[in-house]
């Protein structure tokens, strides 16, 4: 009896050495395999990169019409808002009164010329007098003398039919240049420039345009290494450098011209460098006033791409996730550029055979490993 107590006590003890070796087999630890990545080596491409600013759109040509003499608004002889030509007659301003100033100044002048005349004959008699000894030359300096004022009196008299001349033509206010003219601002009948000029309208030329925008100090710095290193001075940009522009609900850059103007200097107040450019606006599809967005080509140039996606920010900037020679993953910081398409050029930090991550960043980590899978980028070939 002891013996079979005994036996079975051996095969429970075994029994439960058994259960718990099971169980402790059971908890042993495996680590899970490395996350899957898609990876993909940058787009090696030429690009045309551009400066990218922002800027508003100003009339080459916009003068406030104005009164620049005294009198009753007699005709209007535009509707507002109209396009009008060179030289169109705008507002007429009482005419008469100047009308007659004129006639006034030329009357006089008339008199005047004809004393001259008289003067100078006289002058010439006594010239011939005083040779023979038969005149004094008292009565010739005095001759000399009438001669000269009269003289003197043909040239006030001429200088007043002028200016007469003029104010009679400032009672006809015309378009000084191709333009659209503004809402009249006076009405008929309403007397203007009584003591100071009145504003009548304004008139905007909208035919080429100026667009104005800035370039930051850095860019201008950039800008001007890279033209010094293929010898490329302001002469070659101005008139030759196009400039492309879209307005806010705009797709792509419609509107072209080129640079027509670059300061000399950098403003210290802004640290920006004040750039124009010119564009046929035929259509009058530019308004003064736009905000614009613009982009100036300079020139092609080959470039690093990555995904758009591909790229992260911390407080330190830009960086993107690549995968060494041992699937570990590390964090490059980044210089980036500009937008193509989906990509997005990295102008430092990366080379040509670096694998950066494109799928999955989620679960990639700098430090730990991962398991590449090569992708191929659009236009690129898998090295």
């Amino acid at each position: 009896m002891l013996a079979i107590f005994k036996t079975g006590a051996r095969v429970a003890a075994l029994g439960l050495l058994t259960l718990a070796g099971a169980c402790q087999k059971e908890n042993t630890f495996v680590p899970p395999p490395p996350p899957k990545v898609g990876v993909a080596y940058p787009l090696e491409k030429a690009v045309q990169p551009y400066l990218e600013a922002t800027g508003n759109s100003t009339a080459i040509n916009s003068v406030n019409l104005v009164a620049r003499v005294q009198g009753f608004v007699q005709e209007i002889e535009y509707k507002d808002g109209a396009a009008v030509k060179k030289g169109t007659p705008l507002f007429i301003i009482e005419p008469e009164p100047y009308k007659l100033k004129v006639d006034q100044a030329k009357a006089a002048l008339d008199g005047a010329k004809a004393q001259l005349l008289q003067s100078q004959t006289e002058f010439g008699r006594q010239q011939a007098l005083a040779s023979r000894q038969i005149s004094t030359q008292a009565t010739l300096d005095q001759a000399r003398a009438t001669r000269d004022l009269n003289q003197a009196t043909v040239e006030q008299d001429e200088a007043n039919l002028e200016q007469a001349q003029i104010n009679y033509g400032y009672t006809q206010v015309v378009a000084p240049f191709d333009g659209t003219v503004t809402q009249r601002l006076v009405s008929i009948g309403e007397l203007v420039g009584v003591s100071s000029p009145t504003q009548l309208a304004t008139i905007y030329q909208l035919d080429p345009i100026w667009v104005n925008f800035t370039i930051s100090e850095r860019d201008v710095q950039t800008i001007r290494a890279s033209m010094a290193k293929h010898g490329i001075t302001t002469a070659d940009i101005v008139g030759k450098v196009p400039v492309e522009v879209a307005l806010q609900t705009d797709h792509g850059f419609p509107y072209k011209g080129v640079i027509d103007y670059v300061a000399p200097n950098v403003d210290p107040s802004t640290g920006t460098l004040n750039v124009r450019g010119i564009l046929d606006n035929k259509n009058h599809q530019l308004l003064p006033g736009y905000f614009v967005r613009v982009h100036v080509p300079l020139g092609t140039a080959n470039a690093l791409l990555v995904p758009e996606e591909a790229i992260g920010a911390d407080q330190s900037g830009r960086y993107v996730l690549v995968v060494n020679a041992d699937n570990i993953v590390e964090q490059r910081k980044v210089t980036i550029g500009e937008t193509f398409g989906g990509l997005r050029r990295i102008e430092s930090g990366l080379t040509p055979k670096d694998k950066v991550i494109v799928v999955g960043l989620l679960r990639a980590a700098p430090g730990e490993k991962v398991e590449p899978q090569l992708q191929t980028l659009p236009g690129s070939d898998a090295k």
